[in-house]
């Protein structure tokens, strides 16, 4: 009664759990790039975007096409959230026909301008260095629609707020009143989050009924980080249905085959859907997200806890068999007290293979360690309160093994291993050279289109705007001037502070004005424009980056106006005075800060290419920029989702890989502890090792990388094969 009373409460609130796939539950919780990153992104412009691929059926210029384009932005911009929308209607056409310099402020046409050259226009898209790749696939048949959100100041006043309070948490600590507040905010923020994905869902879902009022006209695909949080989510929800729905009826197949006897099936039915309902209800009553990482724990947890009923079940079994006529009070007694301590080890065991991915630093990896933690120890303690609660009340069944479905199976296996001792260890030691030559192999690596599948619109998307639209996943360089500049800065300040302690107060410096020019302009000028065209250049030859845009672009578009030459300075300060701001936003502000202290490089990377390593092009291109472009290292800064994605994916290898050798050796000292010897403490462990070295082998042979998906394959792998060296040690023991 006690235990339907408990698993009630926890039930109640089941309809509080919640998902979360947003970007930040899936980056480094501490990672100083990620704040680096929203630095640049509020200077510069975020990822909060939603693209449209549109491939109409007809010509891409023509009336029925453009005005079917003009329907489709007038209908996104009235949504509430909707900042903005570009598309190949309303940029700034600077070739169609070309336009002076002299007259930029003034001769600014659109597509939509009356009387424009829709071929000159076609033209422009296809051949600029601004619009090639960007808005118009090569073969000219696909644009895209981009739908720029309004910055949410709230969501990111709490995160900041919370993230203040975090920090100075971890660094120096908090009296009672600053707890108070960061507990406070750290709910607030919560809360707001989970408002905020609930309203991104609303609006992908409304985009996409906009969008299927026009599928008539096109072939459209949906893409951007906020479609790709809603539809991760519904992955979730989809995976935990599927996977735990499937679990379950494989287990109750398994049971009806195994022991062929209904009370077999439904005690341990029993147990595993009681410690998941708990589960499930206790992240809902403590506001715990899971995330895509996470939402695995439903199986899992229903196959760690079947183990250990299965344990409880043939044990209960042996000692019916050997005491019969004993009355069943006594004999679960038995069962319970003989199977408690490798039991409690196998969970404790278990337990300390998932507790290595808390230590990660990553959210999602670090509460995936503590669902399970806590699900595994809800499952040893349910197993040895509701199971032995509910089977006292049945009648002791008839000894005798002839409803073991697995006896036949299990003594063969025993026949064999006897038979052929040296031949097994022997095959164990090739299977550890084996495996120790497959982990070299392993990569770390994330290519995070191969998570979905091929009929996915997310795959889709991502597909036709990687190979046709100049890529998808941003990667952005950030330069700030060298420390010689600063040291420059410094000297003139002091040169003039002894000028106006030497010189009359009238005295009027004709070079003051110059000197203030000159720290305002540090890379808006010819020769360093000069040197960001060599490094725009380099990123375009390389055949992971798809398209590349930077204040370079600006100056290969002006260039092209004046037929061929190249402006001088004169130029580049008659252009920052002329231009209209809609080219200014569109060629200057996204790159260029406006002190022009500071670049942003934007490249976007080929997703699809199965040669992409994020890593090592990082390296490639910081070195490239070092060595042969003279920059220095303090100048270059990297940032972008694939930097913030590399560095979860490095720690996650620190973590994982690296402390797996701690976790071998904390699972080997308990079972010195358990089997009271050192000699079966080395047997154990040592199919455990061959267990998780054998898949990160295989893992490594077929070229599977290790990311943020498959890093946790060695915990579960040794979690489960630890329960199993225990339990035949202990029986070998007893």
């Amino acid at each position: 009664m006690l235990v339907v009373l408990v698993v009630g409460y926890f039930a109640s609130h089941i309809s509080s759990f919640k998902l979360d796939a947003s970007a930040e539950s899936l980056v480094l919780e501490n990672d100083n790039s990620l704040q680096y990153y929203r630095t640049i992104s509020k200077a510069y412009g975020s990822d909060d975007f939603l693209i449209i691929t549109y491939a109409p059926f007809k010509d891409l210029m023509s009336n029925a096409v453009l005005s079917d384009l003009k329907s489709l932005s007038n209908e996104l911009a009235e949504l509430e959230r909707v900042h903005s929308i570009d598309s190949i209607l309303n940029v700034p056409l600077l070739n169609s026909p070309r336009v002076e310099i002299s007259k930029l402020d003034t001769d600014i046409r659109t597509l939509e301008t009356p009387g424009v050259d829709r071929e000159l226009a076609r033209k422009e898209f296809l051949e600029s260095p601004i619009y090639k790749n960007l808005l118009m696939s090569p073969d000219g048949k696909t644009t895209i629609v981009r739908i720029n959100f309004k910055r949410d100041e709230k969501y990111f006043s709490l995160m900041y707020r919370r993230n203040d309070l975090r920090e100075k948490k971890e660094k120096f600590g908090l009296d009672k009143e600053e707890e108070q507040l960061f507990v406070k905010a750290r709910k607030e923020f919560r809360d707001y989050h989970a408002q905020v994905l609930d309203n991104e869902d609303k609006l992908i879902r409304t985009v996409r009924e906009i969008m299927d009022r026009h599928r008539e006209h096109a072939e459209m695909f949906l893409g951007g980080v906020p479609m790709i949080t809603s539809d991760m989510i519904g992955f979730i929800e989809h995976d935990l249905e599927t996977f735990g729905l499937g679990v379950i009826a494989f287990l109750i197949l398994m049971l009806s085959l195994f022991f062929k006897k209904l009370r077999w099936v439904a005690l341990p039915m029993g147990c595993c859907i009681i410690t998941v309902v708990m589960m499930v209800g206790f992240l809902g009553l403590m506001d715990w997200r899971v995330t895509v990482i996470s939402s695995n724990f439903v199986s899992i947890l229903l196959i760690i806890t079947m183990s250990l009923t299965i344990h409880l079940i043939v044990r209960y079994r042996d000692i019916n068999d050997s005491n019969p006529g004993q009355s069943q009070k006594e004999l679960v007694w038995t069962t319970i007290r003989l199977m408690g301590q490798p039991c409690f080890y196998t969970a404790i065991t278990t337990i300390v293979a998932f507790v290595s991915l808390i230590i990660s630093g990553i959210r999602p990896v670090i509460d995936f360690g503590w669902i399970m933690t806590i699900g595994i120890a809800l499952a040893f303690s349910l197993n040895f309160i509701f199971f032995p609660a509910a089977l006292v009340l049945l009648q002791p069944e008839a000894p005798g093994f002839s409803k073991d479905g697995t006896r036949t199976f299990t003594l063969a296996i025993a026949a064999f291993t006897n038979r052929n001792r040296n031949a097994i260890l022997y095959g164990s030691f090739l299977i550890a050279i084996v495996s120790a030559l497959g982990i070299a192999k392993l990569e770390v690596e994330n290519r995070f289109i191969d998570h979905f599948k091929s009929n996915t619109e997310i795959y889709q998307g991502m597909e036709v705007i990687d190979k046709q639209l100049g890529g998808t996943t941003p990667l952005d360089i950030v330069m700030n001037p060298d420390q010689k500049y600063f040291d420059y800065l410094k000297e003139i300040e002091e040169k003039n502070k002894t000028k106006e302690e030497t010189f009359d107060e009238d005295f009027d410096d004709p070079f003051a004005e110059e000197a203030e020019e000159v720290e305002q302009n540090y890379w808006f000028n010819s020769n360093m424009l000069d040197r960001v065209e060599l490094i725009h250049d380099y990123l375009e030859s390389l055949p992971e980056v798809g398209k590349v845009q930077s204040i370079s672009t600006l100056i290969k578009v002006f260039t092209q106006l004046d037929k061929g030459r190249k402006p001088d300075d004169y130029d580049l300060a008659l252009i920052r005075k002329l231009m209209p701001d809609n080219v200014k936003d569109s060629l200057v502000n996204p790159y260029l800060s406006p002190d022009a202290n500071q670049i942003h490089i934007n490249m976007r990377l080929i997703e699809s290419d199965p040669t992409l390593r994020r890593s090592q092009l990082i390296e490639k291109i910081r070195t490239h920029l070092i060595e042969e472009l003279k920059f220095s290292p303090e100048a270059i800064n990297f940032t972008g989702m694939v930097v913030l994605y590399n560095n979860m994916l490095q720690s996650l290898y620190r973590s994982q890989i690296l402390t797996i050798g701690v976790v071998f050796i904390s699972i080997m000292f308990m079972f010195m502890i358990l089997f009271r010897s050192i000699s079966m403490a080395i047997i154990g462990i040592i199919p455990n090792l061959l267990a998780a070295g054998t898949v990160l082998s295989l893992m490594g042979w077929m070229g599977i990388p290790l990311d943020m998906m498959t890093i946790t394959i060695a915990a579960i792998t040794v979690g489960i094969a630890v329960d199993d060296t225990i339990h035949y040690i202990h029986r070998f023991q007893t």
